[in-house]
């Protein structure tokens, strides 16, 4: 099974996990989270989230998810990129978490196209019946 792990600002990372929790009814086998906060230096926060990376990986490789492209938790994220082991995607919401969780017993790259579409699928327009 390939590990999650969340790379995000403040408390997003938790409150997304602990509402997955909740959805699932259930906590998540192999999955951390690592909240990165505003006075965070990203040299100071790597060596825990190589910890927290190698903590949730058991030989499938690792999916890293962050919320916001370009800002810290994202920068952190990428230094710990490795193609085909570990793979991170940007724009994490909870769509994209549950659908990550759901098919992370398969092959990483139907992982991540699941995972992004999930992110894509779960925003929608809701109009109000009339």
């Amino acid at each position: 099974m390939i590990g999650i792990l969340l790379v995000t600002h403040g408390t997003l990372g938790e409150s997304l996990l602990q509402n997955a929790c909740h959805v699932l009814n259930h906590r998540p086998p192999q999955i951390a989270q690592l909240g990165v906060a505003a006075q965070d230096d990203p040299l100071d926060i790597l060596p825990t989230a190589r910890r927290l990376l190698a903590a949730v990986d058991t030989g499938d490789g690792v999916l890293v998810m962050t919320d916001l492209y370009g800002a810290t938790p994202a920068n952190v994220a990428l230094k710990l990129l490795e193609p085909g082991k570990v793979e991170g995607v940007t724009g994490v919401n909870l769509s994209m978490l549950l659908r990550a969780l759901t098919y992370r017993g398969k092959d990483m790259p139907t992982l991540v196209g699941k995972a992004i579409s999930g992110a894509r699928d779960g925003v929608l327009n809701m109009l109000k019946e009339i």
